[in-house]
Formats: C-alpha cells, sequence, structure tokens
C-alpha cells in the first residue's frame, strides 16, 4: 500500500492506492506542520484516524508533502514519527512545495508556483529543479497573502478602529473578538496560524465590500512583490498557485497578476488530486 499525503497547516489529505494504482482509502487529519506542533499531538492525529491505525503496518511507501518541511531538522522528526506509527514503510517527506509543484506544472516545463492558503510561499520550478529566492520564516514576520495574513489584518483593522463601522459590526457578530480569547488562541494555544486564516472566511465572503476588496488587493500585491518578483523570469512563466485562498479569490488574484504583466496558470485549490496523477505516472 502506498499513501499519498499533502498536509498543510490547518489539514492534511491522505490517500492510500494499491500497486496497482488504484484508490483504496481516502481520509482526512488536522495538519502535522513539525514547526508548530509536538511529537505527541502528532502522533495523537495519526492514531486518531480509523484507517491509518487500522492499515498502519500495511503501508510499504509513504509519500508526505507537509507545511514546515523545509529544513533537515523538520524532515528528520516527521520521519522517526512516521518510523513508529508505519513500522514497514519507506518514508519520504518533502515540503509542501514539491506537491504544488506537481499538481500544477509538468515535468520538463518552466513554472513560477505559489501556495496561498493558510500560509504562502513561492518557488521556481525549471521542469527538473526546484529553486526558492526567499526562506520563509514562518506566519508571524512573512506568509503575505495568506489566510493567516488576512485574519491577522482582519483583527488588527477592527481593534485599531480601521475597518468600516458597517463591516466592523458584522465581523463582531460573527466571531468572538473578546481580547482574551484572542489571545488565549495566539498565545496558549497550538496552530495560531491556523486560528488567524479562520477570519479570512469572512474576507471571502464579504469580498465585494470597498474595504475587503482594497485589503484583497493590497495583500496580493504584497505577495507578488515580495515573492513572485524576485525571480527574473517572472513576466516570462506561467504563475501557478494551489491553497484554498487563491482557489476562492481566483477573479481577485487574476487581476492582480495580470494588472502586474503576470501570466495566468494553473490555480488548485488541493493540490492532492495532481499529487496522485503524478505518483500513478511514476509507478
Amino acid at each position: 500500500m502506498i499513501l499519498i499525503v499533502d498536509s498543510g497547516a490547518t489539514k492534511s489529505d491522505w490517500i492510500a492506492l494499491d500497486e496497482n494504482g488504484e484508490q483504496l482509502f481516502l481520509t482526512q487529519t488536522l495538519g502535522l506542520s513539525p514547526e508548530v506542533l509536538t511529537k505527541d499531538v502528532i502522533e495523537d492525529r495519526l492514531a486518531n484516524n480509523f484507517e491509518l491505525s487500522k492499515n498502519r503496518e500495511k503501508v510499504s511507501h509513504l509519500y508526505f508533502y507537509g507545511a514546515g518541511c523545509g529544513t533537515d531538522r523538520m524532515k528528520v522528526f516527521l520521519k522517526g514519527i512516521f518510523k513508529d506509527f508505519f513500522p514497514n514503510a519507506k518514508a519520504d517527506v518533502k515540503e509542501d512545495t514539491y506537491a504544488a509543484i506537481f499538481a500544477t506544472t509538468k515535468v520538463g516545463h518552466q513554472g513560477i508556483v505559489c501556495i496561498l492558503g493558510t500560509g504562502s510561499n513561492c518557488s521556481y520550478y525549471d521542469g527538473n529543479q526546484l529553486f526558492q529566492k526567499v526562506t520563509s520564516l514562518g506566519y508571524i514576520p512573512m506568509d503575505d497573502g495568506s489566510g493567516n495574513f488576512f485574519g491577522r489584518k482582519l483583527i488588527r483593522d477592527y481593534y485599531f478602529h480601521k475597518m468600516p463601522s458597517d463591516l466592523a459590526h458584522k465581523f463582531a457578530a460573527s466571531h468572538d473578538l473578546d481580547a482574551d480569547v484572542i489571545k488565549e488562541n495566539l498565545y496558549k494555544q497550538p496552530n495560531p496560524n491556523t486560528y488567524l486564516a479562520t477570519f479570512a472566511r469572512f474576507l471571502i465572503e464579504n469580498k465585494e465590500h470597498p474595504y475587503s476588496k482594497g485589503v484583497i488587493d493590497k495583500g496580493f500585491q504584497q505577495f507578488i512583490n515580495n515573492y513572485v518578483m524576485q525571480f527574473e523570469l517572472a513576466t516570462k512563466v506561467p504563475i501557478n498557485f494551489v491553497g484554498s485562498i487563491a482557489h476562492y479569490l481566483r477573479d481577485e488574484l487574476t487581476s492582480v497578476l495580470l494588472r502586474n504583466d503576470l501570466i495566468v496558470g494553473v490555480i488548485r485549490q488541493r493540490p492532492i488530486e495532481g499529487l496522485v496523477e503524478f505518483h500513478r505516472s511514476n509507478m
């Protein structure tokens, strides 16, 4: 049995294939980012999934693409956990950027591949190798244009009284904005980046409001300026995206790309389908 995993900060999609590439089961766990979760939390999330627990000894290969897996230390950390949980599996751990590449860009083709989900990232793929100009420092100083970026912006504007009153009333009615609740989730609970990203849904649901349009436009422009334009071939190759923010704000993202003379490529909400196609073709 082969397991293919696309793990973001919020959730992880798992697909099991047999030796002929036929799907055995599809399941989901919470995100398994090693940068923000302890060994015990990750182990619990694996153990609490019925399909994974039931089939743990049947897995021969595990292809894991995850947020927070960009360093050797994090890869070794996860491989150790997987070795204990899937005792007969050979685990291959790569950062989630590779999932985005394999899901949007054919081998041998050039492209810039971006992630716009709970977090954000951007890489250049020359058809064989991955290149990055920006080393991610995580959700606090970086992640431009992401769900947690927009969530942080909404909370700040609400508390600094910069959000229009009509939208502020709506925002307060749809979320618990008590200061103690916010600080509890940001500083004492796990996954503060995921918590911030939950507020981005409000922005998507109210994207036609002039305030929201401005926030979205500026956020995407900042992402392009800081990430995409780092690459010399930015205006010459397709710009591909995966992630919920890119998917649900596709029109707004496309508009900003075209304004910057960039080529709009593939935009996918979840890369898992493309990953399965990639691995089936390489079985």
